[in-house]
């Protein structure tokens, strides 16, 4: 995959060996003696451990293959779809195994309607192959009619690919998963994206199917697979132990409203990792609403482009924390850093640190928002954002950097050390309710604002090498 050169192919826990830090503290005369030290030992271990994914993530490796099912379509055939045979090879294929779509020479089109992963069983898509979403809205029903439509209601379709309670399972390969968001629906002069659109202007919701809708999954792998033109979210992982997206690409149009490209949430143990994500909503949104913990996240190693950033939010009210994002391009987005919530879903995000991120052309570069978006009449679940740390980051560009903290008991909480802005004339800085700090690198520019507080003061160094960094997207990053 174009990129892969430029980052290590293993993530590992950031922490120092256990024998480095044994002869670091040894040095030291503790006052509580061998015993003091041995637990002094393994909580600083352990402590460090546990502020991410805390597995060691190595890169994902495909099973063998139990079933290969070929086609004889170049173009996607909806008068003949392969959803009864694709289902039938997953049911009946043992677990450590994987279903093979294979491309018969030119001829690489499959279609189906929704499918049913199965516990331990990998769906393989090949090289040029390509699984085709069907256009019929009713072949997403929950209830009669209720898919492809515009209501108040919403949530009438089921997902692509779904994936309930199978652990250890998959979607792998060099193909890709089309959800063509944007072709007409059967029977209808609309696309999923026409309803998404109406249901913006009605403020209302739009029945659109999600590629893939993950939950109590865990030990679930995305693997190389090119996800295109999703009708709503690529994919939506949550109440799970263990989540892995190694070389993703995802592409939607920057106008294809609701596309997220990857959202987990109510989750532990997550890594996304050497992907290139290109979307109409958040490039990746982790999700804190009320439920199982949202902790224990690692986003590295990758390329995001037109989207709404890196964003938390904004469900939060079930609270989020242990998130490290490193190594990280935000290219020409509308929102780079974002935490979004409101006072109808907020709650506590804490212990979350950025480092080593490269943003340019970016509308909102920093964007912590205490009032995003307003729903529901209770106002009872209100946001705090705090130890927060941007840690040597670098923005090109002009833009607006917002810090936003929702009142005076839930001030936003950050440290900036080494934040360099290259073109600070030409971005404009607002804040409220907010206790920022700096050091001990070097940080240009000086927040301000009504109840905004600067401790510190900006230290000596280098701003963050952003060389080599952005990577031009290209849907054909996924091809081996």
């Amino acid at each position: 995959m174009a990129g892969l050169a430029l980052v290590p192919r293993r993530i590992r826990r950031a922490r120092p060996a256990a024998g480095v830090l044994h002869s670091r503290l040894r040095s030291v005369d503790w006052p509580g003696g061998p015993p003091y030290f041995a637990l002094l030992l393994a909580l600083i271990v352990s402590g460090v451990a546990r502020s991410q994914d805390t597995r060691t993530v190595t890169e994902p490796v495909i099973p063998p293959v139990c079933a290969t099912l070929t086609t004889g379509f170049a173009s996607p055939d909806d008068d003949h779809p392969d959803t009864g045979r694709i289902q039938s090879a997953l049911d009946h294929c043992s677990s450590g195994h994987a279903v093979e779509l294979k491309p018969d020479g030119a001829a690489g089109a499959f279609v189906t309607g929704p499918l049913q992963l199965r516990a331990g069983v990998t769906l393989l898509i090949d090289a040029k192959a390509t699984l085709y979403a069907s256009r019929n809205p009713r072949d997403y029903d929950i209830a009669l009619g209720s898919c492809g439509i515009v209501n108040q209601a919403g949530h009438g379709c089921k997902p692509i690919i779904s994936g309930l309670n199978v652990a250890h399972a998959g979607v792998m390969g060099d193909g890709a998963i089309e959800g063509r968001g944007g072709e007409k629906l059967t029977g209808q002069n609309v696309s999923w994206w026409d309803l998404a659109q109406e249901a913006k202007l009605k403020n209302q919701n739009q029945n659109c199917p999600r590629i893939l809708v993950l939950s109590h999954a865990d030990d679930f792998t995305l693997y190389r697979i090119t996800l295109r033109n999703s009708p709503n979210f690529h994919v939506s992982y949550s109440n799970g132990n263990g989540f892995t997206a190694w070389g993703v690409v995802i592409s939607s149009p920057k106008n294809s409203r609701n596309t997220d490209g990857i959202d987990p949430g109510n989750s532990t143990n997550v890594t996304i990792t050497h992907c290139f994500i290109s979307a109409g909503d958040d490039n990746v949104a982790i999700k804190a609403g009320h439920g199982a913990a949202t902790t224990h996240m690692t986003i590295a190693h990758n390329h995001f482009y037109s989207g709404h950033g890196m964003s938390i939010g904004s469900e939060t009210d079930g609270g989020a924390s242990a998130i490290r994002v490193t190594d990280l391009s935000i290219d020409g987005a509308d929102n780079g850093i974002r935490i979004k919530s409101n006072s109808s879903r907020g709650g506590l995000v804490q212990d979350v640190v950025y480092d080593d991120v490269c943003i340019r052309n970016t509308k909102n570069p920093i964007y912590m928002d205490s009032n995003y978006s307003y729903y529901g009449e209770a106002r009872d679940k209100l946001p705090m954002f705090t130890n927060i740390t941007l840690r040597n980051v670098r923005i090109s560009g002009a833009g607006k950097i917002t810090l936003d903290g929702f009142d005076s008991a839930h001030r936003l909480g950050m440290r900036f050390d080494n934040v360099f802005l290259e073109n600070p004339k030409d971005v404009k800085l607002t804040g409220t309710h907010a206790a920022i700090s700096l050091g001990a690198g070097p940080v240009n520019f000086r927040p301000s604002g009504e109840d905004v507080s600067v401790a510190g003061e900006p230290g000596m160094g280098v701003p963050n090498a952003c060389d080599g960094k952005f990577v031009p997207f290209s849907v054909t990053m996924g091809a081996h």
